[in-house]
């Protein structure tokens, strides 16, 4: 874990867990040109970014879905329980119709797509310090309408119906990995990875194994196709 300290404590501390060093490095930079926020710390997994919270004493962590060793849904569920004072925003590069609402659950106040961040990160920044939510435009007029019309679009995507964890494993999937792999990124033994893969086929409706792999193939290349300039 890469750790950057700061002696000015009138600034808006900032803790940054992300996987991409390229990022966090463009992250901070961008952050540190602010004369009221800065960037006390790194990190790029989970164990590091709890040792980060429990030295650095963050005010604010920016934090991606997808880290080296678990969700970064679950690294907000877990600071969210035991660290309540601490606001959180997610910048990452997964689809915010499927991924924002599952963030917000958990205790994020914001979500930005990465290819947004450079444009949007102080904005929401400063709106989540102040206590409010941040989203973008259309996923706030999506959240608003499904207020207001009742749950009925709720499934237009067949995966809005799979659990955080369910929707981790088919991603996985879908990047090629074995149940086996899976297993040890998760940390989740072959035959619990198994039964997440039973429960995904019932919710998708789909017949084999064949099927999702290629459900959750087509998927992952869909995502980055649609994130490519």
């Amino acid at each position: 874990m890469a750790v950057t300290k700061t002696t000015k404590t009138d600034k808006h501390r900032i803790l940054i867990v992300d996987d991409h060093p390229i990022f966090r490095q463009g992250l901070a930079q961008l952050i540190n040109q602010e004369e009221d926020l800065c960037v006390c710390g790194e990190a790029e997994d989970y164990q590091g970014a709890m040792k980060a919270v429990a030295e650095l004493k963050p005010a604010m962590i920016i934090v991606d879905i997808t880290l080296k060793d678990m969700s970064g849904i679950d690294l907000i569920k877990e600071l969210h329980k035991f660290h309540k004072g601490i606001t959180m925003l997610v910048i990452s590069m997964h689809d915010e119709s499927l991924y924002a609402e599952r963030a917000f659950r958990a205790g994020a106040k914001g979500y930005i797509m990465k290819q947004e961040a450079s444009e949007s990160v102080v904005k929401a920044i400063r709106q989540v310090r102040s206590g409010g939510i941040y989203a973008s435009k259309k996923m706030t007029d999506q959240i608003l309408s499904r207020f207001v019309e009742g749950p009925k679009d709720i499934a237009a995507s067949p995966l809005h119906a799979l659990t955080d964890r369910e929707i981790e494993v088919f991603q996985l999937i879908g990047e090629g990995l074995s149940i086996s792999e899976i297993g040890v990124r998760l940390h989740l033994s072959v035959k619990t990875i198994g039964t997440y893969r039973e429960r995904i086929k019932e919710k998708l409706n789909l017949k084999n194994s064949t099927e999702l792999l290629r459900y959750a193939l087509n998927w992952v290349e869909n995502k980055k196709e649609s994130q490519t300039p």
